[in-house]
């Protein structure tokens, strides 16, 4: 049994010793992974919003300032800032513009 044990300490030195030499090798690889995923993390300038999107923002806040800003079927007269945006935005998205799809709710 002695001699069991020794060749399996012998068979598991072995083993960390491949190990060792292949995490000499990993350090350069992550330093390459570093460098390419910092260049790739950089966004190009694209616009989010088109600006005719923009237009129908202002526009709808325009009216909401009025106070002739109304939501819905209920026709409810809108006096928040975020509602008219959303509202102008929804706009846009329905004339087929460029903006973003809205939030998923959850």
């Amino acid at each position: 049994m002695a001699t069991k044990k020794a060749a399996a300490k012998k068979a598991s030195s072995k083993k960390t010793a491949t190990k060792k030499s292949a995490t000499k090798k990993s350090p350069a690889k992550k330093a390459a992974k570093k460098a390419t995923k910092k260049t790739a993390s950089k966004k190009s300038s694209t616009r989010k919003y088109s600006p005719s999107a923009s237009k129908n923002v202002e526009t709808e806040m325009r009216e909401m300032k009025k106070g002739t800003l109304k939501s819905g079927r209920g026709g409810k007269k809108v006096t928040s800032r975020k509602q008219a945006i959303a509202i102008g935005l929804s706009e846009a998205r329905k004339a087929g513009k460029k903006v973003p799809p809205p939030p998923e709710k959850g």
